[in-house]
C-alpha cells in the first residue's frame, strides 16, 4: 500500500512539473524558442491583406496581427519578436498553417465549421457575403440569369466551394473557371472570359474601386451566404489562442477597432489613396459588442 502511495506522489509530482512546461508548448514555445513569429499574408486581398508600392505587406488584418503580436511579447515577457513574413495564396494558406510554415494567417480568411477541422481561427474580424460581380452592359441582375454561363471565383476559397454546389444543385449549367487569384479572377470578367466573378463582397467591392472604369460594373443585390473572417491559427494550440484570443477582444472593448476600421474602410488607402467608403455593418457591430469566433453563419444574422 505504502509503495502504491508512493507512486501515486511521484506521478502527481511528475504532472505538477510537466504543467508549467505544457503551457509553453505549442506556437508559444516556438515563439519563444525562435524569437521570432511567422506572419502569412496576402498580395492583393485588399484592404485587408496587400502589398503597398514598397512591396510591404499592409492592411487591416495586418494591423491587428501587429496589435496581436504586442500582446504575445507581453506574455512571453519578450522586449523584442521578429516578425517574418509569408505570402499565401487561398490554396495554400491552410497547409501553410497546419504544417508549421506560419503562425498567424493576417488575410481575408472565412472561418466556417469545415476548416474548423483543420484549422483554429480567432475572434472574427469582419463579416461579408458572398456575391457576384458582372458588366453593367450585362444587364445580370440574379443568381438564375447566371444559367449556362461562363463565371470565375478563386481557386481555394469557399467561394468558389460553394458556386460549385449551388451549380449542381439548381441544374444551372454553368461554366466555373478557377483562377489563381481575385485580381486574375476580376480581370476575366473585364475582359469578357467570364460574366461574373463570384467573390466576398469587400472583396469585390476594392477590385472595381481599383478598376480603370467603375461604373462598368455592378455586384449583385443577392447574397449566396454570410461569410465571417478570421486570423487563423493552428489547431489544439489552446494556450495561443487563449492570448490571441484576449488581445482581438481588448482591441474591441477598449474601442481601438474603431480607428483600426476607419483608416482602411472610410478613409484613401495605399497606394492609390482609392476610398472603400464602407461604413461598420450591423453585424460587425454585433460581434464588437459580444466578441465571437464563431464558424456558423447563423450567429452572425
Amino acid at each position: 500500500m505504502k509503495r502504491a502511495f508512493s507512486l501515486l506522489a511521484a506521478l502527481a509530482a511528475a504532472v505538477a512539473t510537466a504543467l508549467p512546461a505544457a503551457a509553453q508548448e505549442g506556437t508559444l514555445k516556438k515563439i519563444k524558442d525562435s524569437g521570432s513569429i511567422t506572419i502569412g499574408h496576402r498580395d492583393a486581398s485588399v484592404p485587408f491583406s496587400y502589398y503597398d508600392d514598397k512591396q510591404q505587406p499592409v492592411g487591416y488584418a495586418m494591423d491587428l496581427c501587429h496589435r496581436i503580436v504586442d500582446a504575445v511579447k507581453a506574455n512571453l515577457k519578450m522586449p523584442k519578436i521578429d516578425v517574418k513574413y509569408q505570402l499565401v495564396t487561398s490554396a495554400n494558406r491552410i497547409p501553410l498553417m497546419a504544417n508549421g510554415t506560419i503562425d498567424l494567417e493576417c488575410g481575408s480568411t472565412t472561418n466556417n465549421l469545415e476548416r474548423q477541422k483543420q484549422v483554429w481561427f480567432t475572434i472574427t474580424h469582419f463579416v461579408t457575403a458572398n456575391r457576384f460581380v458582372t458588366k453593367r452592359s450585362s444587364k445580370i441582375g440574379k443568381l438564375a440569369d447566371l444559367k449556362g454561363k461562363t463565371i470565375v471565383s478563386t481557386a481555394g476559397t469557399t467561394n468558389i466551394k460553394q458556386i460549385t454546389e449551388i451549380n449542381a444543385q439548381q441544374n444551372l449549367g454553368m461554366s466555373i473557371i478557377s483562377a489563381n487569384g481575385h485580381p486574375e479572377a476580376f480581370q476575366m470578367v473585364e475582359t469578357g472570359r467570364a460574366v461574373a466573378f463570384v467573390m466576398d463582397d469587400i472583396l469585390l467591392y476594392s477590385l472595381v474601386a481599383q478598376s480603370r472604369r467603375p461604373k462598368d460594373y455592378t455586384i449583385s443585390a443577392e447574397a449566396l451566404s454570410v461569410e465571417p473572417y478570421g486570423i487563423m491559427l493552428r489547431k489544439d494550440d489552446a494556450a495561443f489562442k487563449k492570448v490571441v484570443d484576449a488581445a482581438m477582444t481588448k482591441i474591441y472593448k477598449s474601442g481601438q477597432i474603431r480607428a483600426i476600421y476607419d483608416k482602411w474602410f472610410l478613409k484613401p488607402i495605399p497606394p492609390k489613396n482609392i476610398n472603400l467608403n464602407v461604413p461598420m455593418s450591423d453585424q460587425f457591430k454585433k460581434v464588437v459588442a459580444n466578441p465571437t469566433d464563431s464558424g456558423d453563419p447563423a450567429a452572425y444574422k
